[in-house]
């Protein structure tokens, strides 16, 4: 099996797409490594998921997003797979028949400017390891933030919001997501009660 195999696409969605189909090759079934927002408002019919563990790459909330989550004027953040750590998510199944279908649903919502490095990535499942899709950030990338002190975090919850809604949401909605899985992240956590320190949440 192939790890870690980076599509490299050049910095145009559909170009991306195509070359994400072509490294599929569409024999057999997808699978997608859900992280973040694919926990909890996945979007496409999974005829499987599985509690799935990724090594080499971790979840950070250090990825500017200018469109789902924030604008260009006033960006948001989302969650990202950095290099390092190791990732607890699920694995997600698409049957061969409806992948097609499903991939190019899934890149307009997580690709609509080729923002991310999606790469094939070896997921350890309870059922035994699968190659999954999964959506990765160079830390060279101009979307990449750095480190964030809390009053930068702080600012970027209070104002961000995309055509998706407000960074300060999709970072609960992760938390709570997680929480539903049995899935700890205590970056996360600690995150919510900061938004709860500062009464950005209830």
């Amino acid at each position: 099996m192939k790890v870690h195999v980076p599509l490299r696409p050049p910095r145009d969605p559909e170009a991306s797409l195509q070359l994400a189909r072509s490294q599929w090759g569409g024999q057999g079934d997808l699978w997608v490594f859900g992280y973040a927002s694919l926990i909890w408002r996945p979007e496409f019919d999974a005829a499987e998921c599985r509690p799935a563990r990724v090594r080499g790459y971790h979840r950070a909330l250090k990825m500017r997003s200018r469109v789902n989550r924030g604008t260009p004027e006033t960006p948001g953040l989302v969650f990202a797979l950095l290099p390092g750590g190791s990732c607890h998510g699920l694995a997600f199944r698409i049957a061969q028949e409806r992948a097609e279908h499903e991939l190019t649903r899934l890149w307009a919502r997580e690709m609509p400017t080729a923002v991310y490095d999606a790469r094939w990535l070896p997921c350890e499942t309870t059922k035994g390891r699968v190659r999954a899709l999964g959506f990765t950030l160079r830390r060279s990338s101009q979307n990449f933030t750095g480190v964030l002190d809390d009053a930068e975090m702080i600012a970027i919850l209070k104002s961000a919001r995309g055509r998706y809604g407000t960074t300060l949401d999709y970072l609960l909605e992760t938390a709570r997501g997680l929480a539903a899985h049995g899935i700890r992240d205590r970056e996360i956590e600690r995150l919510v009660r900061l938004a709860h320190r500062h009464a950005l949440a209830t």
